[in-house]
């Protein structure tokens, strides 16, 4: 068996419902070399908190690192989880890249380091050739997910893609042609999308008809966002992959929680809707602060954080001190602590 738990082209470590982050890099403030204990800190906080770590994601900087660099990130996230007894946490590392070719190599590279499962990007630098040609699109993750060794997610996010937006249609359509693709992450934000596709998955017959190839990793629908998790819960997504998951993991992973089992028991629903509405306007104000301000808050919070690597700019400290003092940002912060009871606050 390899560190990613493959044995025999399957992976060990099931691939679940539930809640992920976009684990950040840290960086060495003088020199942008990594900053490997404070990364394996943080991998250890969220995944004990029940948050599974994304690497090399959007967050964590992924256009910024050197192939070696993810290499070193992902031996250190399987070794802190291991040395932690979170053996049974899979990672899933962000392997999209300007072009098939290199994106398939990567993908390769990450699931020699460890990686059990890859999410990958379309490249936006010729989105203007690809985001109106469907069969380019279905054609760049259909080959990645053949010659993958390993189970891929599909990444749709416009904004870090030259604006490429996939619809449901394509993307439930690479759900039913590929049976290594194991879902999808909707940093979209469109609701609408995802209830599409989720209702697609959940049928009855799609697990029978359309089998994976990787009995471990089903075909997950996730947001890219917390604001909406109760109301995807009830539509059949299967969780989120999200920033915030860095700062009050415990807090997301409840919402989740309650959320699922309010399907069962309509008396939870209340608590989960107002888990939600503190949640979801946390997400708001906090993810307009981006990558630095996110790093800030981890500083503030657990010590560790820093800069962004360049030319990604720091945030100033006058809107450092406006979204630490944000009533939304201090409503999460209780909450944290309240379920938590290890957050404190500066």
């Amino acid at each position: 068996m390899t560190a990613n738990g493959l044995s025999n082209g399957q992976t060990s470590r099931l691939l679940k419902p539930g809640i992920y982050a976009p684990i950040p890099t840290f960086f060495l403030p003088e020199s942008e070399d990594l900053d490997l204990p404070s990364f394996e800190a943080h991998v250890t906080r969220v995944a004990t908190a029940g948050v599974g770590p994304l690497i090399a994601g959007s967050m964590g900087e992924a256009v910024h690192l050197l192939h070696s660099e993810r290499v070193a990130l992902i031996h250190a996230a399987r070794k802190a989880l291991d040395t932690a007894g979170l053996n049974h946490v899979p990672l899933i590392v962000g392997t999209g890249t300007g072009s098939t070719r290199e994106t398939i190599e990567l993908t390769k590279e990450a699931a020699e380091a460890g990686a059990d499962y890859a999410i990958v990007i379309a490249s936006g630098y010729f989105a203007g050739a690809l985001a109106g040609n469907k069969e380019a699109l279905k054609a760049f993750w259909t080959e990645i997910s053949e010659k993958s060794p390993i189970p891929v997610m599909i990444y749709n996010y416009p904004g870090a893609s030259g604006g490429i937006d996939l619809d449901s249609d394509i993307i439930s359509e690479l759900a039913l042609e590929c049976p290594n693709l194991c879902g999808v992450k909707l940093t979209c934000g469109n609701v609408g999308k995802l209830t599409r596709i989720a209702d697609v998955v959940s049928g009855s017959d799609f697990s029978s008809k359309y089998p994976r190839k990787n009995k471990n990793a089903p075909f997950l629908v996730l947001g890219g966002f917390t604001d909406f998790i109760t109301p995807s819960t009830y539509a059949n997504g299967h969780g989120a992959i999200t920033g915030l998951g860095n700062v009050a993991p415990h807090s997301i992973v409840k919402l989740f929680e309650i959320s699922v089992a309010s399907r069962d028991d309509s008396s939870l629903l209340p608590e989960a809707l107002r888990l939600q509405g503190i949640i979801g306007r946390a997400d708001f104000t906090i993810a307009k602060a981006s990558i630095s301000g996110t790093k800030y808050l981890l500083e503030k919070l657990y010590g560790y954080g820093g800069l962004p690597r360049k030319p990604l700019p720091p945030i100033s400290s006058d809107a450092a001190q406006a979204l630490w003092d944000h009533p939304h940002t201090q409503d999460l912060v209780r909450l944290e602590r309240e379920l938590s009871g290890k957050v404190k606050v500066k």
